[in-house]
């Protein structure tokens, strides 16, 4: 029987990077001329998971869902920035349903959780697949990881 080569499809952001564009577009805000004076404060929930702060540090902007601009007290503002850890389940669809229409050969897909296991018994097809998600837009950025060959 011949082996089954496979790859992961998830998303997602290592928290640590965004922890230290937060911290370092915080003390930027702080030392800065322009914000003397101001109410400007950024604050990270670990929890609930700065922009160019994010794109230096390698984090896909891709995942971050804005939120509407609030009033807040004192004559502020507030929005909430969400991280989407994890493919959604009906982005997992639509992925998955994408590699069923583009008909490739043998390469099969599957939801497994909040990634998606895609298999086909040659390499070339896996890289013919993971070439095609690239050329997608999901709204998601996608990492490719755990190739077994």
């Amino acid at each position: 029987m011949a082996s089954v080569a496979s790859f992961d499809v998830s998303t997602g952001a290592d928290l640590q990077e965004v922890d230290n564009a937060v911290n370092q577009a915080t003390k930027e805000v702080a030392q800065r001329y322009d914000f003397k004076g101001s109410k400007a404060s950024i604050a990270f929930d670990r929890a609930n998971a700065t922009l160019t702060k994010l794109i230096k540090r390698g984090v896909p902007v891709k995942n971050l869902e804005l939120g509407a601009i609030t009033p807040a007290a004192n004559d502020t503002v507030r929005r909430e920035i969400k991280l989407t850890q994890g493919i959604p389940q009906e982005k997992a669809k639509a992925i998955v349903k994408a590699i069923k229409d583009r008909k490739f050969k043998k390469a099969q897909a599957s939801i497994q959780g909040d990634e998606i296991r895609v298999q086909a018994p040659s390499k070339d097809e896996l890289q013919e697949v993971i070439g095609f998600l690239r050329a997608q837009d999901f709204g998601l950025e996608l990492r490719f990881g755990n190739y077994r060959g």
